[in-house]
């Protein structure tokens, strides 16, 4: 990479080889053809032959056609109607609707153009008014002015598209490679994005690929680790290698704020909302659905933000995000979204509604997939004052069978939790008292797998306890639940079987006064970690709930975020932006030992990387884990390697250490005996340097400082 030059230092090479910059044309200078100075172009687009596509500026007009051709004295009549359909959807410009006149007949032509405000406004024209039936005769085609141009250049005759050479890329998984089986995470501080190895071993990261500027809001991977996306003005943007991070794929959406993958990273979702140009509309909102491989759009939905607000929390201007929910697996076969009253839900292949209808349900406010199987929990709340209960109900996709309902009474709020492997379903129920005052909370627990899908009923022991959070262990069959009263509830474990009995929950065991408003359970579960967020101060406690015990406590001040990476050995505590003071994250054990710790100014993101599901079947799992101490001698033997290479950099540290020291003394010894005439010519002659061979004596002298005359009068 070439050194980059200050304008002070253009000019003094200037002045010094008598070279006046003013006489010369820079925009006349050119580089030799192929020379580039080791100034490389960050944009690779550059080096591709592509041609440029320029803004045209007619993206807020619309062509309605197949109007009434009509007479003149008709003309204004038309005019009104038009106006009055299409102004309802946006603000038409001044003069900004145009119907051509046939020169010869004074007839119209059966078309007219719109102009809006906006863009958004004409699209959302576009789409509410294509096929609108104004008469059994006139059936209105709505397309982009844009649009036109496309049409135009359609060919007259088929030709079949041009066939590439197969040129194979790069090998995408090639981090799950490691050698040392580290795990990846990225993070994000100030301007800049970094991609690191968690080098344990080393107590330190090691950096895998920086850039600043990366992204203009924030960076998301996808789910099984394969892409890193970017989030842009103009886009998002996914990048990946193997040795590196290429730009893969652009995905066209001006001003997108919120991206999500499909689970098995087939497709992007993006999300966009644009203010009305008139005051008392709702947002616009633009959702696309990429190709994540192709980048082509799959499936757009637009429309007001009121209409993407109904169920779920979170997202942007009323919206609920993610508006699109995808069934489990990697199949990425299904998605859904709830509207007033019905239950949308699309297949991939088409992308067009299961049986072209969705289902209709009274009243539905929430829903949930399955996340291993294409099985929908829907809640509908209490309706008539209590006199039609409220319900949880499953419905088997893509037959819409239901298979199982379970109502509920009294209730004020539902909750739904899966279990990772969809072998459960919690829903936590608060219900109203009997005046009505207050509620209570009890768990209704479905058990998906068995025959007819059993419920059991818990509540516990003391039902006013106020649920402050719940968790599954992953892959499990236990749950933790933290209640009570703030400062200090109590956490409690509980577990689907009862000792022989596997068709039973059970209590295994209370943990009181515990200083924890949030649960952490590792991914390879077996180990939690119960932590004090926010007010609490990041106390954390790190817990072995096979053995129910504690491992350790620690703490992380002013902690906000948790983060086990995905194989369950490490796990990460973050102070992010929100906080002023002592931004950075700590790296832990599994059992609680603090690794190593990092400090960032202005941190933003700490985010592992993903990884896939493992191969391995359930079988050879357990067989591992059964031999695991045979599996385990070559690590270990790894680990004491590394172990003693550490001590000798330890060593090898101390003795320069003390070589620098005695460096340093040699010195002022040199120093001091150069000094030593000096120090006895001080002294009077006295040689010694030793303080205890003298004997202090005070000495008084006298100083005549002035002298003065005054005649001083007797009188």
């Amino acid at each position: 990479m070439a050194d980059v030059m200050s304008m002070d230092d253009i000019r003094a090479t200037a002045a010094r080889l008598n070279v006046d910059l003013s006489s010369l044309d820079l925009d006349s200078i050119r580089l030799p053809a192929g020379e580039d100075f080791g100034v490389i172009s960050d944009d690779e687009d550059l080096k591709k032959d592509e041609s440029l596509e320029f803004e045209e500026g007619f993206g807020n007009i619309i062509v309605v056609d197949n109007l009434p051709v009509v007479p003149k004295e008709k003309f204004e009549k038309l005019e009104g109607v038009v106006r009055k359909i299409y102004s309802q959807i946006g603000v038409i410009k001044e003069d900004g609707l145009w119907m051509p006149v046939d020169p010869d007949t004074q007839k119209t032509l059966g078309y007219c153009f719109i102009e809006y405000n906006t863009p958004q406004e004409a699209e959302l024209a576009k789409e509410k008014t294509n096929g609108y039936k104004l008469d059994r005769s006139h059936i209105f085609a709505v397309n982009m002015f844009d649009d036109i141009e496309k049409f135009m250049k359609v060919p007259e005759e088929w030709a079949p598209p041009e066939t590439k050479p197969y040129t194979p890329g790069e090998n995408l998984q090639k981090w799950l490679t490691d050698e040392k089986a580290r795990d990846q995470f990225v993070i994000r501080a100030g301007s800049d994005t970094e991609v690191l190895w968690n080098d344990a071993r080393q107590s330190k990261p090691e950096l895998v690929y920086t850039r600043t500027y990366w992204t203009e809001s924030f960076v998301q991977w996808s789910p099984m680790g394969t892409y890193l996306a970017t989030v842009h003005r103009q886009g998002a943007q996914v990048w990946g290698g193997a040795t590196t991070f290429s730009r893969l794929m652009r995905y066209a959406h001006p001003q997108v704020k919120l991206i999500d993958f499909s689970p098995g990273e087939r497709f992007l979702v993006t999300y966009s909302s644009h203010e009305p140009s008139n005051p008392r509309d709702t947002h616009r909102v633009v959702i696309n659905i990429f190709d994540v491989r192709t980048g082509k759009v799959m499936r757009d939905f637009k429309g007001s933000a009121d209409e993407f607000a109904i169920g779920g929390t979170g997202g942007v201007s009323g919206v609920s995000w993610p508006v699109f929910r995808w069934s489990g697996g990697k199949d990425d076969k299904y998605f859904a979204r709830i509207g007033k009253n019905v239950v949308s839900v699309y297949e991939t292949e088409t992308f067009a509604l299961i049986d072209k209808k969705s289902i209709k349900v009274e009243n539905v406010i929430d829903f949930s997939w399955s996340p291993t199987d294409p099985i929908l929990a829907l809640f509908v709340p209490e309706l008539g004052g209590g006199n039609q209960p409220a319900r949880v109900s499953l419905v088997q996709i893509p037959s819409k069978e239901e298979l199982r309902q379970k109502n509920l009474f009294s209730v004020s709020d539902c909750k739904m939790y899966w279990q990772s492997n969809g072998d459960y379903l919690a829903v936590k129920v608060d219900r109203y008292t009997k005046t009505k005052k207050s509620t209570y909370t009890g768990f209704e627990l479905f058990r998906i797998k068995e025959r007819d899908i059993p419920i059991e009923v818990l509540e516990l022991e003391n039902k006013n306890d106020k649920i402050i959070a719940f968790a599954w262990e992953p892959k499990g069959h236990r749950f933790a639940v933290i209640h009570g009263d703030n400062p200090r509830p109590d956490v409690s474990f509980y577990s689907m079987r009862s000792g022989t009995n596997t068709g039973r929950v059970s209590k295994l065991t209370t943990l009181k006064g515990k200083q924890a408003n949030a649960l952490f359970w590792s991914p390879a579960g077996r180990f939690i970690i119960l932590a004090g967020l926010k007010g609490l101060n990041g106390q954390l406690e790190f817990y072995n709930v096979d053995e129910l015990e504690t491992m350790a406590q620690g703490e992380h001040f002013m902690a906000t975020d948790v983060e086990w990476d995905p194989t369950g050995r490490y796990v990460v505590t973050a102070v992010t932006s929100v906080h002023e003071m002592e931004n950075g994250f700590n790296v832990w054990s599994f059992n609680g030992k603090l690794l190593y710790r990092i400090l960032k100014d202005h941190f933003f993101q700490f985010l592992w990387r993903p990884r896939p599901p493992s191969f391995l079947s359930p079988e050879k799992e357990e067989e591992i884990a059964k031999n695991l101490k045979k599996y385990s001698k070559k690590y270990e033997a790894e680990d004491q390697d590394v172990s003693m290479l550490l001590s000798e950099q330890d060593r090898e540290k101390r003795r320069m250490l003390k070589e620098e020291w005695e460096r340093w003394i040699g010195e002022w010894k040199r120093l001091h005996e150069e000094e030593k005439l000096e120090r006895q010519k001080l002294r009077d002659g006295e040689a010694s340097d030793e303080e205890e061979e003298y004997e202090a004596k005070e000495v008084e002298i006298e100083e005549l400082l002035d002298v003065s005359e005054e005649v001083i009068s007797f009188d």
